[in-house]
C-alpha cells in the first residue's frame, strides 16, 4: 500500500469512528478559563468523565479563581474531589498547580510543551488532550487511543509516547487534535457489557 492509499484508508477510518461515536461529554470540554480546562483533565485521569465533571464543577463553583485555588485548604479539596480516584493525590496536585500558575504565569496556562510538563499533576497525556482543546496541535494517547490505534494497526506500540509519534507519522497535523476525542468518544460509546464485541467488530469491519 503507498503512502497515499495509506492516508486515504486512515482518515476514512477517523471519519467512520466519528460517525459511529455518541456525543458523549469529555472532561476536557465546555469550561470558560483553560486553567479550568487543565484542572479537570488532571482530575478525569484513570476517572471516568462522568464522574470527573460534576466534580470538577463543584470545585469551580467553590473556587471560582486560579488564585482562590492555589489558597485553599487540602482538607477542603479532598472533599469535593473525593469521587475521583487518587483523590489524595490530585488535591495536592491541583492545589500546588494553582500555585505555580500564579507564581509563574500570572494565572494564566502556559502553552508550551516544556513549561506545562513543570506543572503540578501534569504529564504528556493531560499536556498533549489541554493543548487539543485550545486548538492546538496536539495527540493526548490514552487507553482508548492506545487500544483502538493498535486494533487499526495505525500503531505496533504500546508506549504511550511511541503511539504518539506513529500516528503523528501517519496523520497530517491539521487532524492532530481531534484524534484523542474522536477515539475516546467511540471508546466510550461501546464499552458497556452488551456491546463488549462492538468495538472490535466496528474495526474488522474498517480494515
Amino acid at each position: 500500500m503507498n503512502s497515499q492509499t495509506k492516508l486515504e484508508k486512515v482518515l476514512r477510518q477517523l471519519q467512520e469512528l466519528e460517525k459511529l461515536s455518541n456525543e458523549i461529554p469529555l472532561a476536557a470540554e465546555d469550561w470558560l478559563d483553560e486553567w479550568q480546562i487543565l484542572i479537570a483533565i488532571i482530575l478525569s485521569a484513570r476517572t471516568r468523565d462522568e464522574i470527573t465533571i460534576p466534580v470538577a464543577k463543584e470545585l469551580f463553583k467553590k473556587y471560582r479563581y486560579t488564585e482562590q485555588l492555589a489558597n485553599a485548604k487540602i482538607s477542603e479539596v479532598r472533599e469535593i474531589i473525593r469521587p475521583v480516584n487518587f483523590y489524595k493525590n490530585k488535591s495536592r496536585y491541583i492545589i500546588k498547580c494553582a500555585k505555580q500558575l500564579i507564581e509563574k504565569y500570572s494565572g494564566n496556562v502556559p502553552h508550551d510543551e516544556r513549561s506545562l510538563l513543570q506543572l503540578s499533576g501534569v504529564g504528556r497525556k493531560t499536556m498533549n488532550v489541554f493543548l487539543a482543546e485550545i486548538g492546538k496541535n496536539a495527540i493526548g494517547v490514552d487507553t482508548h487511543v492506545s487500544y483502538i490505534s493498535q486494533k487499526l494497526d495505525w500503531t505496533k506500540n504500546s508506549n504511550p509516547k511511541k503511539i504518539e509519534q506513529d500516528l503523528k507519522q501517519l496523520f497530517p497535523e491539521k487532524y492532530w487534535k481531534q484524534i484523542n476525542s474522536c477515539l475516546v468518544r467511540f471508546g466510550k460509546t461501546y464499552t458497556s457489557r452488551k456491546q463488549k464485541n462492538k468495538i472490535l467488530e466496528c474495526i474488522k469491519k474498517m480494515k
